[in-house]
């Protein structure tokens, strides 16, 4: 293996490992923040109670889902840059996994919710 070659495993390791934090951990802030919120819900229906709760498991399901993927592809990430030994394929289908989950989680949930625009009174109306 060449120097060139040993560079190149470090600098996609690195990679890896920064691409774990740019996206899936703010992410999982967003998510966190998100995660209680539920637009349209009703203290009084039932049937609300039951659709919010079974949505707060499997949001909080995702959420530990894509903390535990993190996880795992910074340690190996890390910890192959550090030894020089070679990244195992299933990082990267991890690392694939965990960008998709957190995408769903930032396009769900972890968004803010827009207000609606208020309209300006105008003093001539009154």
């Amino acid at each position: 293996m060449t120097a060139a070659d040993t560079l190149r495993d470090v600098l996609v390791k690195i990679l890896v490992a920064l691409g774990v934090l740019v996206f899936p951990v703010p992410a999982l802030a967003l998510g966190a923040r998100g995660l209680p919120r539920r637009p349209g819900y009703s203290v009084d229906e039932p049937a609300d109670r039951l659709s919010y709760a079974l949505l707060l498991g499997l949001r909080a399901l995702v959420l530990l889902v894509v903390l535990a993927l993190s996880a795992v592809i910074l340690v190996s990430a890390i910890g192959a840059a550090v030894v020089d030994v070679q990244l195992h394929g299933m990082v990267y289908v991890f690392f694939g996994l965990d960008v998709l989950l957190s995408l769903l989680v930032v396009l769900s949930f972890g968004r803010r919710v827009r207000r609606p625009a208020r309209r300006r009174a105008s003093p001539a109306a009154r």
